[in-house]
């Protein structure tokens, strides 16, 4: 997916900044974090492109030909930089994110006009990028992975509507063969207990009334805590719900094997953590699991879910599913059919496997063919998706807690999510942006629900 990031103008001198967004919700957070840090030094942000002296294209490498998508994208920047240049006025184009650190010196090759190439650890040092990059002709790279956390150079963050993302973990070292995570992100990083309490403090003080715990493997989170302490994540966020005004609290990603007893108990004992879990599988085949090192089995998730579900019986979850990983037989296929069929999800993301350069998974043999994992995708997401419109459907006529965030889809309408992370368009007035209000859900879309104020409903 991609998406453009926007955030409020600073003051002049101002030179306009275009961020384009790929991929997961880090580099959402990502993205609103370099405005922020650039904003002091004179950048506003601008929608478009054509009018940008400065784009940054804040990349992703999990999904497939991801680094085909940024050359591409690269290719159409080319003659904008060359047209502003030739009228006097500089382009500087900045690849940032994972594939930027995957892909730095590939990138500099193919497109020697990249002013500026950073990986995800160094955003904090973006002004000092762009002023090197002022003074120098060729690509300014800085793909390190520096000692000091990014997060003490940065300002904090400011809130842009009713909901907001904090990163509280970054980094894997769980070394799944099939990901790039670990090598482009780094060894986990769990941020302080008193900044992650702070940062939300500031952002609830300024409206924000839901926010999402963002991390690589979140409930890894291992922050120190007053006294030099541990804080895990459950502990997290059991202080995060004593924050008066903070209403709703989400967190993602997470990985089967951190799910440990203080979290799942937060899932029964705090109201503010919405019934809503992405809990990725990848595979229901224990041999397929082995050899992606997920470090779990079909039955330990299976339990983990059990556990999850006696805590909070109205718990919806999310998962993500590979295909033809190699070696994938027909039995490992059907034994993620199976597992599907057992567990039920309310949403899913599922993708054919695709080699990633210097992961393991891209060097082992046995690999599925294309028309195989074609077929079994197909089949996969035929069932996920059926299970997501029964759950959907099953939603009709349901009174719902949802948070209004802005404009909807048509006029007198208003978009918000429901506790399921579902969008639902409640025709409501503009007014009642940021509340929280009841809506009975009256109509089923594509990929969305309708619905009413239930008190204008009842009167």
């Amino acid at each position: 997916m991609t998406s453009t990031f926007n955030t409020t103008k600073p003051q002049s001198p101002r030179r306009k900044l275009f961020i384009k967004t790929y991929g997961c919700q880090m580099n959402v957070y990502d993205s609103g974090r370099m405005a922020d840090v650039l904003a002091p030094h004179g950048f506003e942000t601008t929608d478009t492109p054509t009018d940008a002296d400065m784009v940054i294209l804040n990349t992703c490498h999990i999904r497939e030909k991801a680094s085909e998508k940024v050359f591409s994208e690269l290719g159409r920047l080319k003659p904008l930089k060359e047209a502003r240049n030739s009228n006097g006025h500089d382009m500087t184009i900045a690849v940032a994110g994972c594939v930027a650190q995957a892909e730095g010196a590939e990138i500099t090759a193919r497109a020697p006009f990249v002013d500026i190439v950073l990986g995800p650890q160094t955003y904090h040092r973006l002004p000092e990028l762009v002023a090197r990059a002022d003074r120098k002709s060729g690509a300014v790279v800085d793909t390190e992975f520096p000692a000091e956390p990014k997060f003490d150079f940065l300002p904090a963050p400011r809130a842009e509507g009713p909901a907001a993302f904090v990163s509280v973990q970054e980094g894997c070292d769980k070394f799944c063969t099939f990901c790039v995570v670990p090598y482009t992100r780094g060894a986990e990083y769990s941020r302080p207990t008193a900044d992650v309490l702070r940062e939300a403090r500031g952002l609830v003080a300024g409206g924000v009334r839901e926010i999402t715990l963002l991390g690589q493997n979140v409930n890894a989170y291992h922050g120190q805590g007053p006294g030099s302490a541990a804080w895990g994540l459950g502990r997290l966020i059991r202080a995060l719900a004593e924050i008066d005004g903070l209403v709703r609290i989400r967190y993602t990603t997470s990985h089967p094997r951190d799910m440990d007893e203080e979290l799942i108990t937060a899932h029964r004992d705090v109201p503010q953590l919405m019934p809503f879990l992405h809990l990725p599988v990848q595979s229901g085949s224990d041999r397929i699991l082995a050899e992606m090192n997920r470090g779990h089995t079909r039955d330990d998730y299976r339990r983990t879910i059990e556990r999850l579900r006696a805590n909070r019986a109205d718990l919806a979850l999310s998962s993500d599913f590979i295909v033809g990983f190699p070696g994938e037989s027909e039995r490992d296929f059907r034994d993620t059919m199976d597992l599907i069929a057992e567990t039920t999800f309310a949403q899913a993301f599922s993708f054919k496997y695709s080699k990633r350069p210097g992961t393991p998974g891209a060097a082992l043999k046995n690999q599925v063919p294309e028309d195989v994992k074609s077929e079994r995708l197909t089949e996969l997401q035929r069932v996920l998706l059926q299970q997501q419109t029964d759950f959907n459907a099953a939603c009709m006529g349901r009174v719902m807690d949802v948070l209004l965030t802005g404009p909807g889809r048509h006029a007198g309408q208003m978009a918000s999510r429901s506790p399921y992370l579902q969008p639902v368009h409640v025709n409501a007035p503009r007014s009642m942006v940021g509340q929280i209000v009841a809506a009975r859900i009256t109509s089923l879309e594509s990929n969305s629900l309708g619905a009413d104020l239930a008190d204008a409903q009842a009167a």
